[in-house]
């Protein structure tokens, strides 16, 4: 007995001694110790700013997700009077539980039962953490002790509404917050906002504890961004190239439409596209923008420039006339027409509005080659649009002293460089727009948490070929509709002006030319242009040349864009213009664009 009082004296003594050690001597530091183990922080996300298209239609979202908590030990309560655990009532309060959770969980009531039921001494089981907010307000109002949301756990999810619409432009943002393409990139600054904090003190069972230490620093939410985007002339575009890629068998097609005196993208639709929540991190979904980003070989659509460059360099007339042949030799190529043909008496309007490629060589070669590089650049090829788009390319265009002898005449008709939907578009832009390049631009204005509105500079104009010139070109561009390549790109009681191209594609993969590229781009009313759209279709296999599988898009979608934004007639006719000739001027001293060369020559 005293060897048994002795210890027990001995271990109540230890105790007291840690006693007046934790509450005399330490108290302050080990109240610290439990006091951090209560304190939690947690990252308040700032709400990532939304993207919208110019009428307003939101494009990219936020949805708020929550984590969704179970505390066993106090579910099995519900629906009882006892404040703890009872053998004899704990079944039916879970059922009851998991009964009245499970429609708002969306899942069967017999997969929650498990985690609701107290498995040792386990106080914080997630049911979800996929919760919104109206999820989480229905649960919380069902009144079930020992379910919260776990307020550590809050996130933002973005999301889509117009889904694979305009989804190639958009971009996304992956699963981790991080932007993956797009404007989501482009304008991250902007969009992304300020994360705040929040620190709070937390029970064992992982509840807020009410009154405890709970201080908040906001978060500063992104802006919004506002596109140049038109949702109904997107959503159109982008149904109508959708349905031609399957109709031709096409690898993709795009549609751009542009607002000729803006350069502003009222649409930039492209097909195949994909789903911006579902899609991302599947192996083989293509997610680049191809307005943008493919580069491709004009063909005829670039011929524009050749003639446009001669006529400013007085080197022509429109009514010059064209000696063309049925072949030409040029360097170590003989080239030839889509057809065969013999020799051809045209103006120099006629030659571009039945797409000639040896009356364009004819012309383009009064330029030399330093003179015909110069000029492209001005048209904006080998540069961006300006506009900032993550990954735009340049085109292809190398300097004329590295063109082979037959590339500096291939490149006359559109062969030998290569551009971008979006720098195709703004040629015919500039020729609409009285000779000045608008840079092409996507982005309207930004608007902070205050609803401060700041508009996005627009770029400034580049005059390129003066107003006499861009009208000479235009009317040819009209005749291309009237009288040559384009006669499906008609519009009822509307002037079009527009040119076709088609193409052999280069296919990278395979590192050879594979198929071809048909092409159509044209502005509407022709003599006073207020809309600009390209189409382009790559590798169709079901027709292929520009006038038969990419003139109707065009016809289809400006039909569509002119009654959308209300643009009528100018009522106008289009003034007469020649194309053939049935005669050489008889004055030897007239000038004619033929072959002087002789068929050795090079």
């Amino acid at each position: 007995m005293r060897a048994l009082t002795l210890s027990m004296l001995f271990v109540l003594s230890i105790f007291g001694a840690q006693l007046v050690r934790i509450q005399g001597l330490d108290s302050q530091a080990v109240a610290s110790e439990a006091q951090a183990d209560r304190v939690k922080t947690q990252r308040i996300p700032a709400m990532r700013g939304q993207i919208l298209s110019s009428d307003g239609i939101v494009l990219a979202s936020n949805t708020v997700k929550e984590t969704l908590i179970a505390d066993p030990t106090a579910v099995c309560t519900y629906r009882t009077t006892a404040r703890t655990c009872d053998p004899t009532t704990s079944r039916l309060a879970v059922m009851a539980a998991a009964t009245e959770l499970a429609p708002l969980l969306k899942v069967p009531a017999t997969t929650l039962i498990p985690k609701l039921t107290v498995a040792g001494t386990t106080r914080y089981v997630v049911l979800s953490r996929e919760i919104t907010p109206l999820q989480g307000n229905r649960i919380t109002e069902l009144g079930i002790p020992g379910i919260y949301l776990d307020a550590v756990e809050l996130r933002s999810e973005r999301t889509y509404p117009q889904g694979t619409t305009s989804a190639s432009l958009v971009g996304y943002v992956t699963r981790d917050g991080k932007p993956g393409a797009g404007i989501e990139v482009m304008m991250d600054k902007h969009l992304k906002g300020t994360p705040g904090w929040r620190t709070f003190e937390r029970s064992g069972s992982g509840a807020v504890i009410p009154s405890s230490r709970n201080e908040t620093t906001e978060a500063i939410d992104g802006q919004d961004v506002t596109l140049t985007l038109n949702s109904n002339l997107q959503w159109y575009s982008q149904n109508a190239i959708a349905q031609k890629v399957k109709e031709t068998g096409a690898l993709s097609g795009t549609v751009i439409i542009m607002e000729v005196k803006t350069g502003k993208l009222l649409a930039a639709a492209s097909y195949p596209t994909f789903d911006p929540v579902k899609d991302i991190g599947k192996a083989g979904v293509d997610l680049s923008n191809k307005a943008l980003v493919d580069v491709f070989e004009p063909g005829s659509t670039a011929k524009v420039m050749t003639i446009s460059s001669a006529l400013e360099e007085g080197l022509v007339l429109p009514d010059t006339p064209v000696e063309i042949p049925n072949r030409l030799h040029r360097s170590d190529k003989t080239f030839q027409d889509s057809h065969d043909h013999g020799v051809e008496l045209r103006t120099v309007s006629g030659t571009l509005a039945e797409s000639s490629n040896i009356g364009t060589m004819l012309i383009g070669e009064r330029l030399t080659p330093e003179k015909q590089e110069s000029w492209l650049r001005k048209f904006g090829m080998g540069q961006t649009s300006g506009m900032g788009y993550p990954a735009e390319s340049r085109g292809i265009l190398p300097s004329y002293k590295d063109w082979s002898g037959s590339q500096r005449y291939t490149i006359m008709f559109g062969s030998g460089i290569s551009l971008t939907a979006i720098q195709a578009t703004g040629v015919y832009q500039t020729i609409a727009n009285k000779g000045v390049r608008i840079p092409a631009r996507v982005i309207e204005s930004t608007t902070d948490a205050d609803g401060v509105t700041t508009p996005m500079p627009a770029a400034a104009p580049v005059r390129v070929v003066s107003e006499k010139t861009s009208a000479e070109v235009s009317r040819m561009l009209e005749a291309v509709v009237t009288d040559g390549t384009a006669t499906r790109a008609q519009i009822p009681g509307y002037r079009v002006a527009g040119k076709t191209g088609t193409a052999q594609r280069y296919d990278v993969n395979l590192k050879q030319y594979s198929g071809k590229t048909g092409s159509f781009i044209g502005y509407a009313p022709a003599d006073n242009p207020q809309l600009v759209i390209g189409v382009i279709l790559q590798r169709p296999i079901r027709g292929n040349a520009g006038g038969v599988v990419a003139a109707p898009v065009f016809k289809d979608v400006m039909s569509y864009a002119l009654q959308e934004l209300k643009i009528p007639p100018t009522g106008v006719p289009a003034p007469p213009i020649t194309l053939r000739l049935d005669r050489l001027p008889s004055d030897a001293n007239a000038d004619v664009v033929r072959n002087k060369r002789t068929s050795g020559g090079g």
